[in-house]
C-alpha cells in the first residue's frame, strides 16, 4: 500500500466531508463552556483541541471565583490560540442587577477578555439597554455575542421577537446570536422536555433568520447529531463540554457512525 504522506493524514481521511474551514473560520464555530477547569486541564484542552475551538465561555458568574492569576492565564492562553473567551452572560445580568455595569466592563477588559456575552436569560432587559450594552462592548474592543431566550423550564422561541433581536443585534455589531438551551439542553428553546429538537420551530426560525448568524446551544450528543444531520456540519454549536469537543469535531467531519453519510464526497 502506497503511503502518500508520512506526517499528514490523507484529506479524505482527516475530513471526509471536505467542508471544514480552518481557523479563523466563519462557518461551523464551536463554543465550549468552561464550568471550572483547572489551569492544567485548560492547557490540555488547548494542546489537543485548539484548532477545533473558536469560543470559550467562562460559565455563569464564575469569573470572580478563580484565583486572578489563574483566570488571567486562561484568558491569555485562549487568545494565543485564536479563541474568543468571555464571561457567561449571566454575570453581566448580575452586574445590571447590582448597578455595577461600569465596574464589570472595566474588570473584564483589565483581565484581558476579548469577548462579552449580552443576555437576558434570567432578568428582563429592554431594547434600549440591550443596544447600549452591545455598543459598550464594541467600544471596549470586545467581540460581542448576544443571546436570545429565557432559561426557565418550558421557555419557547417567540419568532417575531427573535427575528427583531437578530436583525438589530447584528446590525449594531454583534457577531452571533446564541439560542438559549442552558447546559442541560432540556425543556428550553428548540428542545422539548426530553431534549428532542422541535423541528417545526427550528424550520420556522431558519425560514426567517440567516442561520449563519445563529449559534445553537446543543450540549447533548443526540442534539448535535440531529442538528448536524439536518443543517450540515458548518452550523455554529455551543455549550459543548470540554471533554466532548473532539467528539463533536468528529461528528462534523463524518468521522463517527452517526454522521458517516456526510462524508460521501461529490468531487
Amino acid at each position: 500500500m502506497k503511503v502518500t504522506s508520512y506526517l499528514n493524514w490523507n484529506p479524505v481521511l482527516a475530513d471526509p466531508t471536505g467542508q471544514r474551514q480552518a481557523k479563523p473560520r466563519t462557518l461551523g464555530k464551536t463554543m465550549v463552556m468552561d464550568k471550572g477547569l483547572g489551569l492544567f486541564a485548560f492547557q490540555d484542552l488547548l494542546s489537543t483541541s485548539s484548532s477545533h475551538l473558536d469560543m470559550i465561555k467562562i460559565g455563569f458568574g464564575t469569573s470572580p471565583l478563580y484565583p486572578q492569576e489563574v483566570l488571567k492565564s486562561k484568558i491569555s492562553l485562549a487568545k494565543e490560540s485564536g479563541i474568543c473567551i468571555y464571561p457567561g452572560g449571566t454575570f453581566l445580568e448580575v452586574a445590571l442587577t447590582q448597578q455595577a455595569v461600569d465596574s464589570f466592563f472595566d474588570m473584564i477588559v483589565a483581565l484581558g477578555f476579548n469577548g462579552v456575552e449580552i443576555s437576558n436569560g434570567t432578568i428582563d432587559i429592554d431594547r434600549t439597554t440591550r443596544t447600549e450594552l452591545i455598543a459598550r462592548g464594541l467600544e471596549e474592543g470586545l467581540e460581542v455575542i448576544t443571546e436570545y431566550g429565557k432559561k426557565g423550564w418550558g421557555s419557547t422561541i417567540e419568532l417575531e421577537e427573535l427575528i427583531e433581536t437578530v436583525m438589530i443585534d447584528t446590525e449594531i455589531g454583534a457577531t452571533l446570536v446564541t439560542i438559549e438551551a442552558r447546559e442541560s439542553g432540556v425543556g428550553v428553546g428548540i428542545f422539548d422536555h426530553s431534549g428532542k429538537c422541535k423541528d417545526e420551530e427550528l424550520q420556522q426560525v431558519l425560514s426567517a433568520v440567516n442561520g449563519q448568524k445563529l449559534l445553537w446551544e446543543a450540549p447533548l450528543k443526540s442534539q448535535q447529531v440531529h442538528l448536524i444531520s439536518m443543517l450540515g456540519p458548518e452550523i455554529h454549536l455551543g455549550n459543548i463540554s470540554p471533554d466532548e469537543l473532539i467528539a463533536l469535531e468528529a461528528l462534523r467531519r463524518g468521522l463517527r457512525s452517526d454522521t458517516l453519510s456526510l462524508g460521501t464526497r461529490k468531487d
